[in-house]
C-alpha cells in the first residue's frame, strides 16, 4: 500500500512506495508517460464528432460544458446547437431576455444553470467586450463556472496545463491508479486531482482532459467497464470486478419525499399562473400556483372540479416530488379576483406554452388544458368563449 499520490489503499505499481507527492515528481514523467501517450492516441481515434470540438471557440467550449454538467451528451447536443442558432455569439446570448433563455432551456432542468449563464454571458461582454478570460483563474470568476468548467475552457482553448475533474475523470482515475479514496469527502476530491495532474500531458492539456472524460463517457463506464477496449488496460490496478466497485463514495444524499399540490385556477380559457422566486428549484419559471389561493377559493366564487391529471411523482436530484393537479374552476358569474399576489398572472391557455415551464408542468398542458375546457363546460353548461360574451373584465394590473 503506498501513503504518497492515493493516502489511502493505493496500489498502482508506479507509485507504491512513495511517501509523499512529491516524491512522485520524478516518477509522473517517466512512468506515467507511456499511459499518457496511450490515452492520447486512443482519442485521436475514437474521440466522438461533437459539434464543440470542431475548432476551439471559447463560446462554444463555455456552452457546451455548462449544458453538460448534468445532461446525456444526445439531449446535450440538441440544446447545444438550439442556442448556437439561436444565438451564435456570447454578446448575443447577453443580449437576450432572461425569459426567453429559461425558455430555450426548458427541459434540461437545474435552472440556476441558466440564469448564471446568461449573467455570465453579460461579464464577458461588459468585461472583456466579448472575450472569454484566457485562465482557469480568469474563467472562475463567471457565474456558475466550477473549478472543472473553467480548467476544461483553459486547457481546451488557451492550452493551459491544467487538470479538469468530473464524473468521468474521478471513475478513471480511482479505477486506474486502484484507489478508494472516498472522493465525496475532501480528501477525495484533493486526491483525483492530484492524480489527473500526475497523468496529465502538458503539451496538450485540453486533448488529455477530452480524452480521460471520452475514456469514462464510453469505455470505463459506471456499471459495465470495457476494460479489453481500454487504452489503459495493461496499467490498470482495477480488473472490471474491482472496477465497478470504484470510485468508492462514502455516503449518499438522502433523497427527501414531498407532496406538491400545483393548484389549476381557471375559468377554461384563461389560467392563474405564478412566477416562482430566483432562488430554490424551478426558479424564474412559471407554474400553476403551488401555495395560497387568490382570496380563498369559496370565497372568490371559484369551485372544485377534482383533479386535472393523475398525481405522479418527478424526480429532482435529492427529492421525489409527488405532484398533484387540483381544478378549480370561475363560473364566469362573479368578478374575477383582484387582488392576486404580484407574482401572480392571469393568462390565456393559448399563450402558457410561451412561458418557461418546469418539465414536470410542460409535460402535463395538454392534459390540464382539455381537464380544464371539459369541466368549465360542465359547470357553465358550454363551452366558456371570451370577447363580447365575457361578463366582466380582466384587472388591468394582472394582465
Amino acid at each position: 500500500m503506498c501513503v504518497g499520490l492515493c493516502g489511502v489503499n493505493c496500489l498502482h505499481p508506479f507509485v507504491r512506495g512513495g511517501k509523499n507527492t512529491r516524491n512522485l515528481a520524478k516518477l509522473e514523467t517517466n512512468s506515467l508517460q507511456p499511459s499518457t501517450s496511450a490515452l492520447l492516441a486512443w482519442y485521436d481515434r475514437h474521440q466522438r464528432p461533437l459539434p464543440w470540438r470542431a475548432n476551439r471557440d471559447p463560446y462554444a467550449v463555455w456552452l457546451s460544458e455548462i449544458i453538460l454538467q448534468q445532461t446525456r451528451v444526445d439531449q446535450g447536443t440538441r440544446y447545444w446547437q438550439q442556442f448556437i442558432e439561436r444565438w451564435p455569439t456570447v454578446v448575443a446570448l447577453a443580449n437576450a431576455p432572461l425569459e426567453d433563455v429559461l425558455k430555450t432551456w426548458q427541459g434540461l432542468g437545474y435552472y440556476a444553470r441558466a440564469r448564471n449563464l446568461h449573467k455570465a454571458a453579460a461579464a464577458v461582454r461588459d468585461a472583456g467586450n466579448g472575450l472569454f478570460p484566457s485562465t482557469s483563474d480568469g474563467l472562475r470568476a463567471l457565474p456558475g463556472v466550477g473549478p472543472y468548467t473553467a480548467a476544461a475552457i483553459a486547457s481546451i482553448c488557451f492550452n493551459e496545463p491544467v487538470a479538469a475533474v468530473d464524473g468521468n475523470v474521478q471513475r478513471v482515475m480511482t479505477r486506474f491508479f486502484g484507489s478508494d479514496v472516498p472522493v465525496d469527502r475532501p480528501e477525495g476530491v484533493r486526491w483525483v486531482a492530484e492524480a489527473a495532474t500526475a497523468l496529465l500531458d502538458v503539451g496538450r492539456p485540453g486533448d488529455f482532459n477530452q480524452a480521460v472524460m471520452e475514456l469514462g463517457a464510453v469505455v470505463c463506464t459506471p456499471a459495465a467497464p470495457r476494460c479489453a477496449e481500454c487504452p489503459l488496460h495493461a496499467a490498470c490496478a482495477s480488473g472490471p470486478e474491482a472496477a465497478r466497485a470504484r470510485p468508492f463514495k462514502a455516503g449518499r444524499t438522502r433523497v427527501e419525499h414531498v407532496v406538491w399540490s400545483f393548484q389549476v385556477f381557471t375559468d377554461g380559457v384563461h389560467v392563474a399562473l405564478r412566477k416562482r422566486p430566483d432562488a430554490g428549484v424551478w426558479g424564474g419559471l412559471w407554474e400553476f400556483p403551488s401555495a395560497g389561493a387568490p382570496n380563498a377559493p369559496e370565497e372568490g366564487g371559484w369551485q372544485p372540479s377534482g383533479a386535472a391529471v393523475a398525481p405522479f411523482t418527478h424526480v429532482l436530484s435529492h427529492r421525489k416530488v409527488e405532484a398533484h393537479f387540483p381544478l378549480w374552476i370561475h363560473p364566469q358569474t362573479a368578478a374575477m379576483p383582484e387582488d392576486l399576489p404580484g407574482d401572480w398572472r392571469w393568462v390565456d391557455w393559448q399563450e402558457v406554452a410561451d412561458f418557461a415551464l418546469p418539465r414536470h408542468i410542460d409535460k402535463v398542458l395538454d392534459d390540464v388544458y382539455k381537464a380544464a375546457r371539459k369541466a368549465a363546460a360542465e359547470r357553465t353548461g358550454r363551452v366558456p368563449t371570451f370577447g363580447e360574451e365575457r361578463p366582466n373584465s380582466w384587472p388591468e394590473s394582472t394582465k
